[in-house]
């Protein structure tokens, strides 16, 4: 049976990180004028009282699933073998990351209660994950597998198509775009 890597934050879910920074700030940021991946960098000064206060926050808690993840994905289960692979670290909190490893665990074991909880990988180094197919939305994920799918997020959007090829990797914009990607050709 063919393996599939998939990525948990932008790809299977929102969490409520961006609506806790926003009530935090008391307004809606300018998203478009972040450099990176990290939202947090828009805080500058204030970094460190947000991470104070955020740091109980489960900011999975009421989160859903992005549209068709739960149909494709358990489709996909019947003809895969897929392992969910996420970071769990804030890289300014570290001394709190296993509140959001619970909290990441617990919505994963919630919401794919059809996944085997034994396939739930919690790592940053993604790249040490060799499998046949890996959806991320950071392409430097994508390394060690054959088929290579970028979940398009607000930081690679504007990812050249050069770039994608020269990477060998596929854009893909939702679920159903996964759906007839992976599902078509296995039937």
């Amino acid at each position: 049976m063919k393996t599939i890597m998939v990525d948990m934050d932008d790809v299977i879910t929102y969490g409520k990180f961006t609506q806790i920074l926003e009530d935090y700030l008391g307004y809606k940021p300018n998203y478009k004028s972040l450099k990176g991946y990290y939202v947090q960098d828009l805080l500058k000064e204030k970094k460190d009282d947000f991470f104070q206060k955020f740091k109980d926050m489960n900011m999975y808690d009421g989160a859903r699933l992005l549209p068709n993840c739960y149909d494709v994905l358990k489709k996909l289960s019947e003809v895969y073998e897929i392992y969910i692979c996420t970071d769990y670290i804030w890289r300014e909190i570290i001394e709190y990351a296993g509140n959001n490893l619970k909290n990441k665990y617990d919505f994963l074991y919630h919401k794919l209660d059809f996944l085997d909880p034994r396939n739930f990988i919690f790592s940053y180094h993604k790249s040490l994950i060799q499998c046949d197919i890996k959806i991320d939305d950071k392409i430097e994920h994508l390394s060690g597998a054959k088929q290579k799918l970028l979940f398009t997020a607000y930081h690679n959007k504007n990812m050249s198509e050069e770039k994608l090829k020269e990477e060998n990797v596929i854009r893909v914009n939702n679920w159903k775009e996964i759906e007839r990607l992976l599902l078509t050709k296995e039937k």
